[in-house]
């Protein structure tokens, strides 16, 4: 162990764990029939279910495991404002005309922008205790293209989302991070952070006392669609709904085969170090801000919510491996921009599935009838909350009519993607390639 990057108490699992585990204690048998049915628990899942609840709907939540075993409760727990959006968007959906899809942007940005504001409702609402804090985000450029690249941004963020965006050159970078690994970077004032595992398990509470029948353990196998709604089949049986709702992100299934064409499920790996000196963690982000950065194979970080530890994420890989695969990589990443941290060992490591859409655009809508909410696209914590939000809206309010800037636009695939993303692994080697060969000739 003395040359191992492992602390001697590791642990395989998210350190937010630790504080909230999964569990069914909620569960309860589903019934046999249910105005709208929700397959999935996560974060949109369960949005959606406590809002329809709120507006006098009835509503049922199918989880195929344990409640919060899924990437709910294993993010960085940062809260976007919406600043990665689009970056593969084409426009086709507006018929590529440059203004109507400046506007479309625009329109998307501040519906992202609302987002963060539905999550701190939430929260204060429904009374949940998840450490939640306004923190902003630091945003390191990679190159000094990348850094020309965000300024370029900065005016549009501002005025189209109001999200107090600034740009820090390299000679201030040190206000924002222990580190001289970037050139300068892009700081977001209204983002912001929280415990993901208690946030989702305050969520999990208040659908609960909202009258939602929550169904643990009970897996979905095939939905029949009949007159006048549906039958969804599961592992407990039959369930009869006017509505059924996909809210299954990085975990679609060929459940719903159409939707699953249309995702890129996407691993994302996290560690967290032993516990610190306080002075220490806190001198690493001097804002306590979050911290992401430009690279194609990027990484994300944050203290944790008790300044103890550092919760250090990215893609080591883009598929599932193991923690001994992983943890060394996301510790390399590490060291790379804190090398003060040399010889701090892992105490957890773990992974979760990010679901991306091919035009990097969260999206809800109907397909087939049934509503989904599915591509976060790595800001899960505020889209999937808000889109389930904006789903129970529509559903409550019996509107076919579009309700915000993701709500139907054109969802796209490639030829003879079975959502499968084999390619992955080579997506993942020609990033690095392009990453490496952008820093040479920086």
């Amino acid at each position: 162990m003395a040359d191992s990057v492992f602390h001697e108490d590791f642990k395989a699992m998210p350190w937010w764990w630790e504080w909230w585990h999964p569990n069914n204690e909620l569960s309860q048998d589903p019934p046999l029939k249910s105005d709208v049915l929700v397959v999935g628990a996560g974060y949109g899942g369960l949005s959606t279910a406590l809002e329809l609840a709120r507006s006098g709907v009835e509503a049922t939540v199918l989880e195929r495991g344990d409640f919060g075993v899924g990437a709910s409760t294993r993010n960085g727990g940062g809260v976007s404002g919406g600043t990665t959006l689009g970056k593969g968007f084409s426009g086709k959906g507006v018929g590529g005309d440059p203004a109507e899809w400046k506007r479309l942007m625009e329109r998307m940005l501040s519906d992202a922008a609302d987002s963060l504001s539905q999550v701190q409702t939430v929260i204060e609402r429904e009374g949940i205790e998840c450490h939640w804090r306004m923190s902003g985000r630091f945003s390191g450029a990679y190159t000094p293209r990348h850094y020309a690249e965000q300024a370029a941004k900065v005016g549009t963020y501002n005025e189209s989302a109001s999200l107090g965006t600034y740009m820090v050159p390299r000679e201030r970078q040190r206000e924002e991070i222990a580190s001289d690994y970037y050139h300068g970077g892009m700081v977001v004032e209204r983002t912001g952070q929280l415990h993901p595992a208690l946030y989702y398990g305050g969520l999990l509470k208040a659908a609960h006392r909202a009258g939602v029948r929550l169904c643990a353990q009970c897996d979905a196998a095939f939905i029949d669609r009949r007159a006048g709604g549906f039958t969804v089949r599961t592992n407990k049986g039959p369930i009869e709904a006017r509505e059924v709702v996909i809210a299954t992100n990085g975990y679609t299934t060929d459940l719903t085969p159409t939707l699953k064409r249309r995702l890129v499920p996407v691993a994302s790996h996290i560690i967290a170090t032993e516990e610190l000196p306080e002075d220490l963690v806190k001198s690493l982000i001097p804002k306590g801000r979050v911290v992401s950065d430009t690279k194609r194979v990027l990484c994300y970080y944050r203290q944790s919510p008790d300044s103890k530890r550092v919760i250090f994420g990215g893609r080591a890989r883009f598929t599932q491996v193991t923690p001994e695969v992983s943890a060394p990589v996301l510790h390399g990443y590490m060291l790379e921009r804190w090398p003060q941290l040399k010889g701090t060992r892992i105490t957890h490591a773990w992974t979760g599935n990010v679901a991306f859409a091919f035009d990097f655009l969260p999206h809800m809508g109907v397909e087939q009838g049934m509503h989904y909410l599915l591509a976060c696209n790595g800001s899960g914590v505020a889209m999937m909350s808000y889109l389930g939000y904006q789903t129970a809206r529509k559903i409550a309010g019996g509107s076919n009519a579009p309700i915000n800037a993701f709500d139907g636009q054109d969802f796209p695939t490639v030829p003879f993607y079975s959502g499968n993303p084999w390619f992955l692994p080579v997506v993942g080697a020609w990033y690095r390639t392009r990453d490496w060969w952008d820093r040479v000739t920086a």
